[in-house]
């Protein structure tokens, strides 16, 4: 097969290019290359058509006056037509039957006077047949000049006009009309089978001349001079009625259009007068939402569309006032805050030199007093965290925050953070495991603002992980000039209830207020990491199921300044009871024929050689960066790069494990599994 063949049978084929007969899609390329090349230009349409709601009121009103109109017309010029259909039917039947009456008349009047010698000779009375009937065609078409036509034909049933010769059977017409053509066959044969008065409608044919008038032709045999058969017909022609109808039509074509043109014209400037009001209450509505609140409807009248001006006025005179004074409150909390954190430091410095040396002497007292020199410098600890946070709130309440950002390594702070919340997990029986860090996480950030996050997230994970692991995960999607990084916590603990994901980042709130804690807090951490996501141009959101644990994720750009279009890590992981197929309560749910898997209980860590330890499962590697193809937001799938399990030496000395499934339907299965996609802002 030539190449042009080939190209055509895979055009034809509509696309069906992949082996074992799969197919590309349902719709042909060229198809659907075609619809957007049509629907391009209609797109500015559509858009205006959704957007001007007196655009549509006036194009339904003027769709809807035509349609009436379309209908009245039809309704009238119908009738008008039968109308004068009837009037001249009535009057072509009487002109008809008192036409046939002369002729009869005319024929037994010529009869009765007809000579004796006429009679006794047969050729001069076969030409006073002839003559009679032209003669008579002449006189019944003088008086209906432009009215009607007169026509006589031969009758099939007798021989006609007296013999055979030339002459006799020829048709008699007035005017220019051709009788052959004008009078149909069928008529002619009805009126040698039946006797009576015929009428038809048909088309008068003038001679040399292909073009049909519409006629009424109405007919009936009679008898000649001689009482020879012939058919006599009356042609009336529709060219007044035409001529009326065509005046009416075009009289009311005229009218329904002005009466269009009318009716579109009201509608706009009625629905203009309503329309005008609610866009300037709406481009006033957007001016108050950008700050501009001293923006005001203007309002003329006394009618609903006044009182709807002066309500809003009202209403945005009370927002005016309401939110000025909220920003004053909260500009003198703000002040309040920072004047307070900034005066508490010279005495909680002073106090805080004070208990460092009473706690340095703590051997030489009893052991009560040895006992609260220790707990004066833990609660000292919590207030010096306490006033930094507030520091820190104050400065992103007043817009003073910077980002310092340098390319990093994300491997590095997480390592720093493990590091760092150690004790706190050693005491918990916890261990940390990494996930991703087989190959370099680089972005361009904050390392003290995402160190902090970072911890802030995984000491809130230690604390409520029940003892269970804690899984810290880390990918990336794109390359070097573009794309995203994340770090995903994940426990097992608690959990959070519907609706506490998206609270959980407000201030001091808390999951569960009386709950015990053994590192204090103030409910500031997660405030503060989401201003320090949100100062990156990044995500941090939460997940969470009663009993399933939670996992938060922090989604950053690669690079500072660029827009995140979604994240290399999903917010629900897979090991969810929703992705296993069960419900709340860890059974399997309605349908889903799947074994409940639950949470095994977790091995409890020692202490060994300062390092964490626990008992051995198997080595996996985990998830890696992503290949620079998959950028986020794409809609691909993240395929992650090959990349070997690190060494178990170089994870302690890192002070993490990279250890294989926490449990059962964990968050990571084995190391060829990829992370699905996530589209949209902040959707899971």
């Amino acid at each position: 097969m030539s190449f042009s063949g080939k190209l055509v049978a895979r055009l034809l084929r509509g696309g069906q290019l992949l082996p074992d007969g799969a197919v590309s899609g349902p719709v042909h390329p060229l198809l659907r290359l075609f619809s957007r090349w049509v629907r391009r230009p209609l797109l500015p349409a559509l858009r205006l058509w959704r957007r001007n709601i007196q655009l549509r009121v006036v194009a339904t009103t003027l769709l809807m006056s035509l349609a009436v109109v379309l209908l009245l017309g039809v309704v009238v010029v119908g009738q008008v037509r039968n109308g004068l259909l009837t009037a001249k039917a009535q009057a072509a039947q009487s002109q008809a039957v008192g036409g046939f009456s002369v002729a009869q008349k005319m024929a037994d009047g010529a009869d009765d006077t007809r000579p004796d010698d006429v009679a006794r000779t047969g050729n001069r009375s076969t030409q006073d047949s002839a003559t009679w009937l032209t003669g008579l065609v002449e006189q019944l078409a003088s008086g209906g000049q432009g009215v009607f036509s007169v026509v006589a034909l031969s009758s099939e049933s007798d021989e006609p006009f007296g013999d055979s010769s030339p002459g006799t059977r020829g048709p008699r017409a007035s005017g220019d009309v051709d009788p052959e053509r004008s009078v149909p066959a069928e008529l002619r044969q009805k009126l040698d089978t039946k006797s009576g008065t015929f009428r038809q409608y048909t088309q008068i044919k003038r001679i040399g001349s292909d073009d049909g008038v519409p006629a009424l032709i109405i007919g009936k045999r009679l008898n000649d001079v001689n009482s020879n058969q012939y058919q006599l017909y009356y042609l009336f022609p529709f060219s007044q009625e035409e001529e009326s109808l065509k005046l009416v039509t075009g009289t009311l074509a005229t009218a329904g259009v002005f009466v269009v043109i009318l009716l579109g014209a009201i509608a706009w400037l009625v629905v203009r007068q309503v329309v005008t009001p609610v866009r300037m209450a709406a481009g006033i509505s957007e001016r108050l939402a950008a700050g501009l609140l001293q923006e005001r409807m203007k309002v003329t009248g006394e009618d609903d569309i006044a009182r709807l001006g002066e309500s809003f006025n009202k209403m945005a005179q009370n927002l005016q006032v309401k939110i000025q004074q909220l920003e004053e409150l909260s500009r003198m909390q703000r002040r309040f805050v920072s004047d307070v954190s900034h005066e508490l430091r010279t005495p909680l410095t002073t106090v805080r030199m004070a208990a460092d040396v009473i706690h340095d002497a703590r051997d030489e007292f009893d052991p009560a007093t040895a006992r609260s020199a220790e707990l004066l410098r833990g609660q000292l600890d919590r207030f010096e965290s306490l006033l930094a946070e507030l520091l820190e709130i104050s400065r992103f309440d007043a817009g003073a925050a910077a980002l310092e950002a340098e390319p990093i390594d994300l491997r590095d702070v997480v390592h720093r953070v493990i590091e760092g919340a150690e004790p706190l997990a050693e005491r918990k029986g916890t261990r940390i495991v990494v996930r991703g860090a087989e190959q370099p996480v680089i972005a361009e950030v904050d390392p003290r603002r995402v160190e902090r996050v970072l911890r802030n997230l995984v000491v809130n994970a230690v604390e409520h992980g029940e003892g269970r692991d804690v899984v810290v995960r880390l990918a990336s999607a794109g390359d070097r000039s573009g794309g995203a990084v994340a770090l995903a916590v994940r426990d097992y603990g608690v959990g959070l209830k519907p609706g506490e994901a998206t609270r959980v980042f407000n201030r001091f709130w808390r999951a569960d207020p009386a709950r015990a804690r053994t590192t204090g807090g103030t409910g500031l951490g997660l405030s503060i990491a989401v201003e320090d996501a949100r100062l990156h141009g990044g995500w941090l959101q939460a997940w969470g199921e009663p009993g399933g644990g939670s996992q938060f994720r922090l989604t950053l750009p690669r690079t500072a300044g660029e827009t995140l279009r979604g994240s290399p890590i999903p917010l629900e992981p897979e090991d969810s009871r929703r992705h296993r197929g069960l419900d709340e309560t860890g059974r399997p749910r309605a349908g889903v024929d799947r074994k409940a898997s639950t949470i095994p209980a977790q091995p409890r860590t020692t202490q060994a050689d300062g390092v964490l330890s626990a008992a051995r499962e198997p080595q996996v590697a985990g998830p890696s960066t992503a290949g620079p193809t998959a950028l986020p937001g794409n809609g691909a799938r993240v395929v992650p790069q090959s990349g070997g399990a690190r060494s178990e030496a170089a994870a302690r000395s890192e002070g993490a494990h990279i250890d294989g499934p926490v449990h059962e339907g964990g968050a990571e299965q084995d190391a060829g599994r990829g992370v699905e996609r996530e589209g949209g802002l902040r959707g899971n």
